[in-house]
């Protein structure tokens, strides 16, 4: 995509997607209605630029799963990849560096598709695990793109955001009743996840179940100023946002056309 006439937004530095794709109830209003599944991620990448793995929080992709993933999708497509859960909230970065050479090795296969890498954390990592997140932080390899997103407020001070600036790693600015709404930028990229409420939306309807333009308005008068400065930005919705994550890809998109 090229860049916004007179506006100094590169859309080309925008990747807007949603968190996971292989979502039966998406047929029909997505998907066509005789899609099969594995079909959906090829279709998903002629409409969209980007994807958020979640499976990959479930267990470390295997290289065919990788290798299948490179294949089904252009050359301009990008993945984003969460840590697995073994990692992040079961050993909470203890003894964990097999899994986390595994998961590296994996994700080369993507190679120039591979997007940031997000490490999300359970409410019980706080403060207190901040020297084993120091060092782990430090322990990975620079040549990739990493996330941090804590569910725990008492995370959120300065040096947090100190010890992510120093590593270049985002700080995840999220959309979600659990935690507030952070405008740090600790890396030279922006990284967003729009969660939503999932006691409030179902997700599985496919379509809309609630209007979120008005957030989404908000959400794209902050992203605007970050492409201005030719910055990266990584966004994925997830399917307790509005109920229907594809639509939010092009309503924020236009959106930031518009500003």
């Amino acid at each position: 995509m090229a860049a916004s006439e007179g506006k100094n937004v590169n859309l080309g530095n925008l990747h807007l997607g949603t968190i996971g794709w292989s979502y039966n109830f998406w047929k029909g209003s997505f998907y066509p209605s005789k899609a099969l599944s594995k079909d959906y991620l090829s279709y998903y990448a002629t409409k969209i630029n980007t994807v958020e793995v979640d499976s990959s929080f479930y267990r470390i992709p295997t290289k065919q799963a990788a290798t299948n993933w490179k294949n089904q999708t252009s050359n301009h497509f990008v993945f984003s990849l969460k840590f697995p859960k073994v990692i992040t909230h079961i050993k909470m970065l203890k003894d964990c560096k097999r899994e986390t050479d595994m998961l590296l090795e994996r994700v080369q296969i993507l190679d120039e598709k591979l997007g940031p890498l997000l490490l999300q954390f359970p409410p019980d990592f706080g403060p207190e695990h901040f020297s084993s997140l120091a060092l782990f932080l430090q322990n990975l390899p620079k040549t990739r793109r990493y996330v941090v997103e804590v569910r725990n407020k008492d995370f959120l001070n300065e040096d947090f955001y100190a010890l992510l600036r120093t590593n270049n790693i985002a700080l995840a600015w999220v959309d979600s009743p659990f935690m507030p709404q952070i405008e740090k930028v600790t890396s030279d990229f922006l990284y967003v996840r729009w969660e939503g409420d999932r006691k409030k939306v179902k997700g599985t309807l496919g379509k809309i179940e609630t209007n979120q333009e008005s957030a989404l308005n908000h959400w794209a008068n902050k992203i605007v100023p970050c492409l201005r400065d030719q910055m990266q930005v990584f966004g994925y919705f997830g399917k307790y946002f509005s109920g229907y994550p594809p639509s939010d890809v092009n309503l924020l998109l236009n959106l930031i056309v518009q500003e």
